[in-house]
């Protein structure tokens, strides 16, 4: 799971109507054999429907554009907002920063059932007709539901590509890289999502604006011989960056060097001493506006690091080499190109990139 949902208690069960319209509805289509393995290939119409995508090793088929989506991480509601689609979505959950600069009057109107992740219940409550997510965590045991729960009731799922690509999430924690991570699965999912919906043009535009930028922030940059450390949340056991999730495209593009690039986790947990000993020369600080952890701002994690006799004299902290991103910036989502974008700019001002 990403740290965007770190550890989330599941939620109270929704209304006992929806709970047992759920179980009847499981027990009737298990019954009569239903679900995504025994339902026969549709021709392709005219409208360019039933879609079919592979995903996370699934096949998805959505036969009609949805019309009330959710989507439970807030990385997937911006990609959908950005696309324009407001009106598609029924609700959003599971929530770490302000949405995405531009899209506040759109996201307005979408109702949020939960600011953590929901009950399978509340999900059910808005009549779905498509399910997305950015974690595979999200639809899983101990999330908000399996992804076989919601397509047995009819209702396709989307877990975004950046969080099954080249990436092992069958243990604990916040899952392992087998390989690093790119830009082109967060513009698959871009891809993938405009496609469902049936607005691909607007998602070739949303891909070639985010191209561009990434050129423009990356462009004539050299900061080799900088090291940089993320620090995401928690101040007793720092979830910090490893290799190769959405800090090493920032720290490649850059030419950078992550100062735990030799950790294939996701996000893994490291002791402080373990921090000053590597003495990085900037810190990329995750500035949250949610409440479950320790340090979720950025106010707090640098009080804690100016205050903490571990770390008040590591180098960054001395010169105050803090960028500041926001939760969603250091996941993989199309705000990834945000934080390259702050991360390329601090470099500069402290005059460590050519």
């Amino acid at each position: 799971m990403g740290p965007e949902t770190p550890r989330y208690s599941v939620p109270p069960a929704g209304p006992a109507r929806s709970a047992a319209l759920l179980t009847a509805a499981l027990i009737l289509l298990t019954a009569c054999g239903g679900g995504k393995d025994s339902t026969t290939a549709k021709p392709r119409g005219d409208d360019g429907y039933p879609v079919t995508l592979k995903n996370c090793g699934r096949t998805v088929t959505v036969d009609a554009a949805p019309e009330r989506a959710v989507p439970v991480d807030q990385g997937s509601t911006e990609i959908l907002l950005s696309l324009g689609l407001a009106d598609r979505l029924a609700a959003t959950a599971t929530w770490t920063d302000p949405v995405l600069k531009g899209l506040e009057k759109a996201n307005a109107g979408v109702p949020r059932i939960s600011e953590n992740r929901p009950s399978s219940e509340k999900v059910l409550d808005q009549e779905p007709d498509f399910v997305s997510a950015s974690f595979e965590s999200t639809l899983a045991k101990g999330g908000v539901a399996p992804r076989e729960q919601f397509e047995k009731l009819g209702v396709p799922t989307y877990v975004s590509p950046a969080d099954c690509t080249a990436k092992d999430n069958s243990k604990d924690g916040d899952g392992v890289r087998t390989g690093a991570l790119t830009m082109d699965s967060v513009y698959a999912e871009v891809r993938d999502l405009a496609q469902v919906f049936g607005v691909s043009e607007r998602g070739e535009k949303l891909i070639a604006g985010l191209r561009a930028r990434v050129r423009k922030a990356a462009g004539g940059i050299d900061a080799s011989g900088t090291s940089l450390m993320y620090w995401f949340a928690n101040s007793e056991a720092p979830y910090l960056a490893g290799c190769c999730g959405a800090p090493g495209i920032i720290t490649r593009e850059l030419g950078a060097k992550n100062a735990f690039d030799d950790t294939h986790e996701e996000w893994p947990q490291i002791n402080w001493e373990t921090v000053a000993d590597r003495n990085p020369d900037v810190l990329v600080i995750g500035d949250l506006t949610r409440k479950s952890q320790t340090a979720e701002s950025a106010a707090k994690k640098i009080a804690f690091l100016e205050s903490n006799p571990a770390t008040k004299n590591m180098e960054a902290v001395r010169h105050k080499r803090y960028v500041l991103l926001s939760g969603q910036a250091m996941n993989p989502t199309i705000r990834t190109v945000e934080g390259l974008e702050r991360v390329a700019a601090g470099l500069r001002g402290f005059g460590l990139a050519g």
